[in-house]
């Protein structure tokens, strides 16, 4: 079978799906790596709904969607940028799922780490900021999951300098009840957060980052860096203090850095595991063995397609993972929260399949390429 796909010059060419999927099934737990997908949300299509609603999310599939992932052994970083945080998710939204998700993990045996931000405010003092953390923070503690302290847009308007982020953080990490993960989340991700640790020099930023860690190691289980600078961050976990982990975020280099070389590696906390799960959970086993080559000759191949998930503007990746979510048949639509799944176009949805059908990555892939074909006929493309 033949299916025509839109490309960029805006002609049609031809592509021949592959007709079976690359073959994975769950195994062992990882024993060298920690592993987090964090996962996205799976909106309500039936909902009366804008983009301004409140986010309108159908439970059943979501929690299914973690299920899945926690089956492959890997982690799930709970209500952060996958999930639309900040871009169709609220606070009241992310609270929910926080409270939805973590009482899946403990009925299941899953990892998780939820996010810890300040989205019920727009901005305001820091004692304000720090307020809203305190009660994102004790939200997920009661949880039970891990706490990840998310970058905030309101310290981001609001710190006057280094010191700030100094004050905030360290009054965070006093009082958290157990080691938490840091997240740096560059400005490709979220604009918002340009000048974040109080410089757009990221060389002083790395400096203030690394003197928060310093001031609180034992509060510290990680960091997680999201710059999409491979060197940056070998450069930053060689600096952690010892026992500190360091988090991919790194969507554009993540076989390399999670390999490692013979000073360190990086862990991995990612978005693209999102719809790599279990070709990602293979990888990291393959790794575990110790055979490196095996690990990167899987994992590699897969680079196209997560850069071109990410590729600019960045923030709108979201889309891409739920649409290949959509054809991998893990949900029955292609509609997001806020309406999002109108922020990419036609011949990006198409490469991606491509790319997608490319690895293997369709449990069927005789649904995906249906799917495909029902949403080019949508954009008045004929087979």
């Amino acid at each position: 079978m033949t299916i025509h796909l839109p490309d960029s010059a805006g002609g049609l060419r031809a592509y021949e799906p592959r007709t079976e999927p690359l073959a994975v099934t769950p195994g062992t737990p990882f024993t060298s790596r920690t592993v987090f997908s964090a996962a996205h949300v799976v909106a309500d299509p039936f909902a009366d709904t804008n983009p301004d609603s409140p986010a309108a999310v159908d439970w059943d599939a979501t929690l299914a969607f973690r299920r899945h992932l926690w089956s492959h052994g890997l982690g799930v970083a709970e209500a952060m940028d996958t999930a639309q945080r900040g871009m169709g998710l609220d606070w009241a939204g992310a609270a929910e799922l926080i409270r939805r998700s973590a009482a899946e993990a403990r009925a299941v045996g899953g990892r998780i780490a939820c996010g810890v931000g300040t989205d019920q405010i727009a901005g305001g003092s820091l004692a304000e900021v720090r307020a809203a953390y305190e009660e994102q923070l004790a939200l997920v503690e009661e949880s039970g999951a891990q706490a990840i302290l998310m970058a905030s847009r309101a310290l981001a308007a609001t710190a006057a300098g280094p010191e700030d982020y100094l004050e905030v953080y360290g009054h965070l990490l006093r009082q958290a009840a157990e080691p938490v993960v840091l997240h740096w989340l560059g400005p490709m991700f979220d604009p918002a957060l340009e000048g974040y640790w109080g410089s757009s020099d990221l060389d002083a930023a790395t400096d203030t980052f690394l003197e928060v860690i310093a001031a609180h190691p034992d509060k510290v289980d990680g960091i997680k860096v999201s710059l999409l600078d491979a060197q940056r961050e070998i450069d930053l976990r060689r600096r952690l203090p010892q026992g500190v982990r360091c988090y991919t975020g790194d969507d554009f280099n993540y076989p390399e850095l999670i390999a490692g070389d013979e000073q360190g590696f990086s862990h991995a906390l990612l978005g693209i595991f999102d719809p790599l799960g279990p070709l990602a959970a293979e990888a990291v086993r393959i790794l575990d063995t110790g055979d490196t080559a095996g690990f990167r000759g899987l994992l590699d191949p897969t680079v196209a397609l997560s850069r071109h998930l990410f590729q600019t503007p960045t923030r709108f990746y979201k889309t891409g993972v739920v649409f290949l979510a959509w054809l991998a048949g893990h949900q029955a639509h292609f509609t997001m929260v806020g309406g999002l799944q109108s922020a990419r176009s036609l011949p990006h949805f198409a490469r991606a399949y491509e790319l997608a059908d490319g690895l293997g990555l369709f449990p069927d892939p005789k649904l995906a390429e249906d799917r495909m074909k029902t949403l080019l006929a949508l954009y008045g493309v004929s087979q």
